[in-house]
């Protein structure tokens, strides 16, 4: 009966030890992708949609729920950024694209925001 008991507390442990809080069930992106894509981020995306991802006057937040993953997958971000994207969800109007962003520019971007998004978890649809 011993053996249960300590099996469950070497499980809290454990699981209080762990540094990264994980709080959106995405899982833990390459970091050298996240690396880039912050950056790639910052100079081509933050300007609408905020240095911190929670949105401005000009765009959407990316940790509104509406950026989950199985709402909004990686490929919309892609698709977003090379032909814009029409208004829908939100009123700002269609987003242009984004002129000279590659593939694995983008892809890095979604590991930036992916990591983002698994960190600080998401914001409710509509935001109040």
């Amino acid at each position: 009966m011993r053996l249960p008991a300590v099996l469950l507390a070497i499980c809290l442990i454990v699981a209080a030890c762990t540094t990264e809080v994980e709080v959106s069930g995405i899982e833990p992106q390459d970091p050298v992708l996240v690396e880039l894509g912050a950056e790639l981020y910052s100079s081509n995306c933050a300007g609408c949609h905020g240095q911190d991802l929670r949105g401005t006057e000009q765009g959407p937040s990316h940790l509104s729920e509406v950026y989950e993953p199985a709402h909004h997958g990686d490929g919309a971000f892609l698709a977003a950024v090379s032909r814009g994207s029409p208004q829908h969800h939100w009123n700002f109007g269609p987003m242009p694209p984004v002129p000279g962003l590659s593939a694995e520019d983008v892809e890095a971007i979604v590991a930036f925001v992916r990591e983002q998004q698994r960190l600080e978890g998401f914001e409710e649809y509509p935001p109040e």
